[in-house]
């Protein structure tokens, strides 16, 4: 079957088996190691993608299901000379240990961002409740988070008063 979405910005034309799942294409064919599988059964969210904004586990997806889709990857968030928010603040604020679950986790929060620009810690408990992490106890994503927020929302500020 012939695909052809955006990821990251750029659009992707390919031939896909249709039964082929989200996460293997993703991988194998189009290189994005960001998008990691842990579980392979939606548990872990470590395959976390946005598609049209929306936080979706890969590995629960048919490839085909991304046709005329846009997808954003962790990686697709920022870049090394502009981070986006969230990935700045996992940096700074130490929300990272081993980075297993780091893309998955970025991908929800900025998900979370995009949705609720100030949601409340307990709001971003929940968004990030369905990316386990065994290194953390949370704290310092929730933190980073928190950060990621309050930094887009100086960033809207600023823009406001430019007008």
């Amino acid at each position: 079957m012939k695909l052809s979405f955006i990821l990251n910005g750029a659009t992707v034309r390919l031939d896909a088996e249709p039964d082929r799942r989200a996460v293997d294409l993703l991988r194998e064919e189009l290189g994005a190691l960001d998008v990691k599988e842990g579980c392979g059964t939606g548990e872990c969210g470590a395959c976390s993608v946005l598609v049209d904004g929306v936080q979706k586990l890969s590995c629960l997806m048919l490839a085909a299901q991304l046709e005329g889709r846009t997808v954003v990857t962790a990686a697709g968030l920022g870049t090394a000379e502009k981070p986006h928010p969230v990935q700045r603040a996992f940096a700074e604020h130490g929300a990272v240990q081993c980075g297993f679950c780091t893309p998955g986790m970025a991908v929800a929060a900025a998900g979370l961002l995009a949705e609720n620009p100030a949601p409340a810690r307990e709001d971003i408990r929940r968004a990030v409740s369905g990316n386990l992490c065994r290194c953390t106890g949370y704290v310092k994503i929730i933190d980073a988070v928190e950060a990621a927020a309050r930094e887009l929302a100086a960033r809207k500020g600023k823009t406001e008063d430019a007008r």
